[in-house]
């Protein structure tokens, strides 16, 4: 006989009185389990024979399919959030189950730092997101399900190259020089985020499959727990576990069609033989007609495949998965391949007082990336007339002129495979009833090899080159911590203490070689045909890194009455990033909540749910460099550090001192107050949340000039003492749920942020956070940090039009005569969107269900430094390609020029259709798989459907790095790898 998961067991035996045996006969049970509320199918709910393990799981309407011994059977319905039933077979072939909700939303579990709590009893700003509420459609990386989907967070892709890197600030930026990444926590890992190597998303290793639930902290009273790092608030990522009864097997496959979404509208040849004669050029005319945009694009084809296994018994459970992706990039020569896999299991010991949870993640992730500006730019003011490829041999043509860019796909080449293990065993023992002790013992380890690549090649001339670079991160933590739970009568205690030990080891080598003859052979399969291999050229580098923090961590949680709450948190962290007299910082924060809805005065109200919730706390910053609090002396061969001990030319190594000890230098602090209303109306159909924050980090972090210009170095770094940053707004969710008795259900829900960012009292004029790049343009400043302006504030010259002698007219802000100088600059906005909003809503009926998602921003400007660098007069007269805007205006003079100014920069407002995602549950009954299946879902999902924006370059979301002194830059468009519009068709099997 088979179980509903396919094993064989013996048919069951009863022994009667007379000492004999005789067969039980089996008995099929069938039915369906729902909510009792809603009448809404259970699907997933477990349904165990009671006493063994036999089981199954019912499927996506709810229904479920076992076979049992006739008799005393009794069957044990149990799912998240319900009250388990428990019913007697019997002589039942059909059992119907409604069950009871245990818990409503408020009951809803979410993960905290070093441990969990229900959102009723939560004081802090804490949003926590389920997988069934993720962004759906081609994902890399845990940010991209998270956007748009909780107020206050800001997600932005940098680029739409498969695993580019992903920006996402909590309640805004804060930092200068430190960064304003928040701390990812995978399973109780804090993980550092530096990069591995190569340009991609270093959190590109997880799964996103294999991801249960993120939740976001937000304020100071939440993060504070994290102290050293939570100034940039705190993303817990807590990925999927087995459950005891029956196992699971879960097979999916997704297929996907990208194409380029938005290509720039240049010329076409005939457009641009008339607009280059037009403004007195002459054309080159090839007479063919070529898009080079849609040479170097492609339609490009994802594949995603996961294999997921879980289940367990009383005392045990796991959790495994197999993953590979492979992503194809819109622009040839660009992928990203990615492999994974996954376990975890939990067992019990020792009558359940001691347990053992241990996670394993392992990844590789290859990159392969085209030089992108190159490539872009070539493409962008490639004339059009001239043929893509030659006609007698099909290959991609070759010219003096300019440099073909399919030509350029062949002879650039960087590839980067990063390999990452991810590993914990975190048992725990419970003392007496109230206090258990964990132990939590973690290593990140991350390798990595990227090879550039330039191909030899006589047209054009270029020496074959080639550099490679290796990396090595590891990240070892050890944490132990005592929690104590007691409740009598009215009151309710939680206390948190523990110690943690965390070391980050960080290191790196790179080599070269140049003048690789032409050949079939590429350098990276053969280094030895370098035929350059010189210190001059060739010297090879390396560096390593070492950091260490040490902390002490406390929490209290006091409930009274279910009613009234109190949290209490500290932490002392200790890095070795800071000067010896400031090795230790303390941070702490409270908060307290009122659960108004509970009082008797509104019982009888409308509010199922009424909470207000108070918090004030610090949180540090230590996201800089390492070893700077400490001397510096740097041995070099020039003859700026020594001179020669005889008559010949043959310089000694000489030693400088190039850096001071700096031992108090201390944490950057951050200092955060949050005051939030949390409200449920209507039995809880419809939910809100409403918060004002105000953050204001000070002691800042620079990297200053100093006064005593007889220095041995040209800057130090010190806490500058008056300078602030201030992030305040107001945030806003709003979600509405319907069901019907007839199981139509409905979700309609959207967040809205408004938030104001302010530098202060900085010692400089501006702080220069990004620079512009292109011919005669590189290292001119375009944004940075200026006083009484928002991070990210464009500082520029104001453009006011073209003059009677067609040349640019600049505003005379200073008043002497001359405009367009540098003290002419104005602050002409800023990057940072004033406004976030973002709109979800999801219908299901029988079987089949429809989400969509759409999210934007506005108040925020973008430099268009593409435009700048390619889109004017002076070039397209010289026969290079463009838009209608390189015409520029009717008088405008062919040599005039075009400097970073006003002129190029633009409204960055936008309003996208993230994604809608088509769903159907197919039941396994209808086609006569229910023995072998539980659950088939086919899903059909767009991706970046649609955009609505004024800003007329790829993509309005978009950050090219020009980062400067490594300051991060705010919007700015440079040749960015464009956006890809996306159809992805699934298949999800459960057995």
């Amino acid at each position: 006989m088979l179980t509903a998961q396919g094993a064989t067991v013996p048919p069951a035996r009863t022994i009667v009185p007379n000492g004999a045996t005789r067969q039980v006969a089996d008995i099929t049970v069938t039915g369906r389990v729902v909510d009792a509320t809603t009448n809404e199918p259970l699907a997933g709910c477990s349904v165990l024979l009671k006493g063994t393990q036999r089981g199954t799981t019912t499927d996506a309407n709810g229904n479920y399919k076992l076979v049992v011994p006739e008799g005393s059977a009794v069957l044990v319905f149990g799912f998240i959030g319900f009250v388990s039933q428990e019913v007697t077979v019997g002589n039942q072939s059909t059992i119907n189950v409604s069950l009871k909700a245990s818990a409503s939303e408020l009951n809803q579990v979410v993960v905290i730092g070093y441990g969990s709590a229900t959102k009723k009893d939560m004081t802090g700003a804490i949003k926590s997101v389920k997988s069934t509420d993720f962004n759906r459609g081609i994902v890399n990386s845990p940010e991209q399900l998270l956007q748009g989907r909780v107020a206050g967070v800001n997600v932005t892709s940098a680029s739409g190259e498969p695993g580019g890197r992903q920006n996402i600030t909590v309640r805004g930026p804060g930092g200068v020089r430190t960064g304003s990444t928040p701390l990812f926590v995978l399973d109780g890992i804090p993980l550092d985020n530096s990069s591995t190597g190569g340009a991609g998303n270093p959190l590109n290793f997880l799964n996103p499959q294999d991801i249960e639930s993120i939740d976001v902290l937000k304020d100071a009273s939440a993060t504070a727990i994290y102290g050293a790092r939570g100034a940039n608030g705190v993303i817990l990522i807590t990925t999927r576990k087995g459950k005891a009864g029956a196992a699971n097997l879960t097979l999916s496959s997704n297929v996907g069609i990208s194409n380029i979404a938005r290509p720039l509208p240049l010329f076409t040849a005939d457009e641009f033989r008339k607009e280059v004669a037009a403004i007195g050029g002459v054309v080159d005319d090839q007479r063919a007609s070529t898009d080079w945009q849609r040479e170097i694009t492609r339609t490009a084809i994802t594949q995603d495949h996961n294999i997921a296994f879980s289940g367990g018994a009383e005392r045990l459970s796991y959790y495994g998965s197999v993953g590979v992706q492979n992503q194809e990039g819109i622009l040839k020569g660009s992928g990203l391949k990615r492999y994974t896999g996954r376990f975890n299991a939990s067992q019990k010991f020792m009558e359940d007082r001691l347990v053992l949870d241990v996670n394993l993640t392992a990844s590789q992730t290859v990159n392969d990336r085209p030089s992108i500006d190159g490539l872009i730019g070539a493409a962008l003011s490639a004339n059009p007339t001239y043929p893509a490829y030659d006609p007698t041999t099909g290959q991609p043509a070759r010219y003096q002129a300019f440099t073909n860019p399919l030509i350029t796909l062949q002879l650039q080449k960087d590839a980067t495979t990063i390999n990452r293990v991810v590993a914990s065993v975190s048992p725990s023992y419970k003392i007496t009833k109230n206090l258990t002790y964990k132990l939590n013992l973690g290593v990140d380890n991350a390798s990595s090899t990227r090879d550039l690549q330039s191909l030899a090649s006589a047209l054009p001339q270029q020496d074959g080159r080639l550099e490679s670079i290796y990396g090595n991160n590891r990240n070892v933590l050890i944490e132990n911590y005592f929690t104590y739970n007691r409740n009598w009568a009215k009151h309710s205690l939680s206390a948190l203490l523990g110690h943690s030990y965390q070391q980050f080891d960080i290191r790196g080598r790179n080599w070269s070689i140049n003048r690789f003859p032409v050949s079939p052979i590429e350098p990276g399969n053969n280094p030895g045909l370098g035929q350059e291999l010189t210190l001059a050229t060739n010297r090879p580098g390396g560096f390593a890194i070492q950091n260490e923090l040490q902390s002490f961590f406390g929490r209290l949680n006091y409930q009274f009455n279910d009613r009234y709450l109190f949290t209490a948190t500290v932490r002392a962290d200790g890095s070795s990033k800071f000067g010896a007299n400031n090795k230790y910082g303390v941070f702490p924060s409270f908060s307290a909540g009122w659960r108004i809805s509970e009082e008797e005065f509104l019982k009888s109200g409308p509010f199922s749910d009424l909470k207000l919730r108070m918090g004030w706390g610090q949180t540090g910053n230590q996201e800089i460099p390492s070893k700077i609090t400490q001397a510096l002396f740097t041995s070099s061969t020039s003859a700026a550090t020594s001179y020669p001990l005889d008559n010949s030319a043959n310089f000694p190594a000489g030693t400088t001192y190039t850096r001071l000890a700096n031992p108090d230098i201390q944490w950057e602090l951050s200092t955060q107050t949050d005051i939030g209303l949390d409200f449920g109306l209507f039995n809880g159909a419809l939910t809100g949340t409403l918060d004002y924050f105000r953050k204001v980090s000070g002691k800042i972090l620079l990297e200053v000039i100093p006064a005593d210009p007889i220095q041995p170095a040209s800057t130090y770094w010190t806490n500058v003492p008056d300078m602030t940053i201030t992030n305040q707004g107001v945030e806003m969710e709003l979600n509405y749920r319907y069901v019907s008795q007839s199981g139509l259900r409905f979700d309609i829900g959207g967040n809205m942020t408004f938030i104001k960012n302010r530098v202060d009292n900085s010692p400089y004029t501006v702080i220069t956070s990004g620079s512009a790049s292109g011919p005669g343009l590189t290292s001119a400043t375009v944004n940075g940090y200026v006083n009484g302006q928002p991070i990210g504030t464009f500082y520029l010259r104001e453009y006011l039009g073209i003059d009677e002698k067609g040349v640019n007219r600049f505003r005379d802000v200073d008043g002497d005569g001359i405009g367009g100088t540098d003290k002419d600059r104005i602050a002409a906005g800023s990057a940072l969107p004033t406004r976030q909003f973002n709109i979800n809503g999801s219908v299901a009926y029988k079987g089949f269900d429809l989400a969509a998602n759409f999210n934007g921003v506005s108040g925020n400007k973008l430099y268009d430094n593409t435009a700048n660098a390619f889109f004017y007069r002076a070039r397209l007269v010289k026969g290079l390609n463009g838009p209608a805007s390189s015409v520029g205006e009717a008088n405008e003079s062919i040599n005039n020029a075009a400097p970073v100014s006003t002129r190029f920069l633009k409204d960055g407002a936008f309003f996208r259709l993230n994604n809608v995602a088509l769903g159907y549950n197919l039941s396994p009954r209808s086609i006569g798989l229910d023995r072998w299946v539980s659950n088939i879902r086919l899903s059909a999902t767009g991706q970046n459907l649609f955009v609505i924006t004024k800003y007329d370059g790829f993509d309005p979301e978009v950050n090219t790095d020009r980062t400067v002194n490594g300051i991060v830059s705010y919007g700015i468009d440079y040749l960015s790898y464009p956006r890809a519009r996306s159809f992805v068709f699934g298949l999800n099997v459960t057995f």
